[in-house]
């Protein structure tokens, strides 16, 4: 690539995380709604089978086949001692990358991408507990939306973080 293409292609990507930094992918959990960085989403699926994996956190449900791909699969409720609950046609799976690693997130369902300026965020009410998920809290029109901290969230657990980087690095598990 010509360093003038190399130049090109930076701008464009520094565009689109520029346009993308006050977007939040919200979703709700048992009563409450979150958000999270719309730069960590993927994509949005529907439930599909997870295969459970033994000697896993309960939170850490399993894995999921998504196209050739090994994705571990964490359910948020459980993460957050939320009472579990049966996932139904609503239920979603927000597929995240944080540093290189793919990972699945079940919620109860996803609302929309809200634009939240970082003026519209409060700290966290809690900011000094050493294992906070909560980066912050949005104030859209009369509501608030608990923004989370995708990393400290996905990479808390060792036992995803082993699972995703095993699934990123066996062949024969992805298919490829």
């Amino acid at each position: 690539m010509t360093p003038a293409a190399e130049a090109l292609e930076q701008e464009v990507s520094q565009h689109i995380e520029d346009s993308q930094r006050d977007l939040f992918l919200t979703f709700h959990l048992h009563q409450e709604d979150y958000g999270i960085a719309i730069n960590y989403v993927t994509e949005i699926i529907g439930i599909q089978k997870i295969t459970e994996v033994p000697d896993l956190p309960d939170e850490v449900k399993g894995v999921i086949n998504l196209r050739g791909r090994v994705i571990p699969v964490m359910d948020v409720r459980l993460r957050f001692g939320l009472p579990s609950r049966d996932y139904d046609e609503r239920t979603c799976v927000i597929v995240v990358e944080v540093n290189g690693h793919i990972t699945g997130l079940v919620v109860d369902w996803v609302n929309e991408v809200v634009e939240i300026a970082a003026k519209q965020i409060e700290p966290p009410p809690c900011h000094n507990r050493e294992k906070s998920y909560i980066q912050g809290m949005g104030k859209v029109e009369n509501e608030v939306k608990i923004l989370l901290d995708v990393e400290a969230l996905v990479d808390s657990t060792d036992e995803l973080r082993q699972i995703a980087s095993e699934a990123e690095h066996a062949p024969f598990l992805s298919g490829t």
